[in-house]
């Protein structure tokens, strides 16, 4: 740590941009950054972890695979199921990627997970928010806003997740079915006392996980029908990492967006192949419409979209901020990193 700090007070002083990055399995995501390299791998290690208060903290640099093994030692997990995107995935790097999995619509996000946080800010100070347990959550969250940061307002270097008990059973079923009518469906199940855990639409097959108690299971697998899925193991893993066919054309650089849209909303009118995730709610789109057709259809729609991998930066990765916003965003980075040396552009060009 006393090493980091070292490094942040001297690029302060300079005003000379660091790039933070742990294993780089998500250097990606974002826009690209330039920068003096400022690698938290060696920041790393379990720091606590109590089994029967469904707690863990860690080091920033500890690799995420590390504390799924250890999670999994004891039945648990991290409910949200973040992507790794390579064997070199840290906890820091998850934290600030803010990404979720194929679970994120029946638990909700990362940030829903984060219970506390500590910061090394771009004076070198050290700050502490949250703590270990969901009651000691008050006042401004700055632990699950750093969450989706991609480290712009500064080090993480320790984190508190709460974990979850894997569930006692699991079911996948498949449906033939058009994509309106997926949509439909996955609302209006959405809606019963059913424990659907993900669900995932993409050329004409809707693939539903079933997650509890086994009755529970049971019974909704009784009720829904459908072809039971015998690789479900391998295709929500797949469907995580991004492995699955659909996302194929990435190795080629095609333009992938990811759509944040109402899990109601219907098709968009856009050239392309679709893969749907979370219950409508998160539309992956490859296509070759410029970014000015895409954003406007899901500001239509009532959500908005991200170019997350390949295609020309330039348009910007993420959508445009409202005026309002963009002033939070710029007086959050000023607060925390005043001299601007933290991972500069990576979120959008002028902070």
């Amino acid at each position: 740590m006393q090493q980091a700090k070292a490094q942040v007070l001297a690029a302060a002083a300079e005003r000379r941009p660091l790039e933070i990055r742990g294993g780089g399995s998500k250097r990606w995501y974002g826009q690209q950054v330039q920068g003096e390299l400022l690698d938290t791998r060696g920041y790393s290690g379990v720091i606590d972890y109590e089994p029967t208060e469904l707690v863990i903290t860690a080091r920033c640099g500890t690799p995420l695979a590390e504390i799924e093994a250890l999670l999994a030692q004891r039945n648990q997990m991290l409910p949200f199921e973040p992507p790794h995107f390579g064997s070199t995935a840290t906890l820091g790097g998850m934290v600030a990627s803010g990404l979720s999995g194929p679970s994120r619509q029946a638990v909700g996000a990362l940030r829903d997970f984060v219970l506390g946080a500590v910061l090394m800010d771009g004076k070198g100070d050290v700050l502490h928010f949250g703590g270990q347990v969901m009651k000691n959550v008050a006042g401004y969250d700055v632990s699950r806003l750093l969450a989706g940061s991609l480290g712009t307002l500064g080090l993480i270097l320790e984190v508190s997740l709460k974990v979850l008990p894997r569930p006692l059973a699991s079911s996948s079923r498949r449906f033939a079915m058009a994509e309106a009518e997926a949509i439909r469906s996955l609302n209006q199940w959405g809606g019963l006392p059913l424990p659907i855990s993900a669900s995932c639409w993409q050329d004409g097959q809707l693939t539903l996980r079933l997650s509890g108690a086994q009755a529970a299971v049971s019974a909704a697998e009784k009720n829904l029908g459908g072809e039971a899925v015998a690789d479900a193991d391998d295709f929500w893993q797949a469907l995580r990492e991004q492995t699955h066919a659909f996302f194929a054309p990435m190795a080629a650089q095609k333009p992938l967006w990811r759509l944040a849209l109402p899990s109601t909303a219907a098709p968009l009118v856009l050239p392309g192949t679709t893969l749907i995730e979370w219950g409508g709610a998160q539309r992956w789109l490859f296509t070759d419409a410029d970014a000015q057709a895409v954003r406007g259809a899901a500001s239509a729609a009532g959500g908005h979209a991200t170019l997350y991998r390949g295609g020309d930066k330039d348009a910007g990765v993420f959508h445009p901020l409202a005026p309002a916003v963009a002033q939070i965003h710029r007086r959050l980075k000023s607060s925390f990193d005043p001299a601007a040396i933290f991972n500069i552009g990576r979120m959008y060009r002028d902070f």
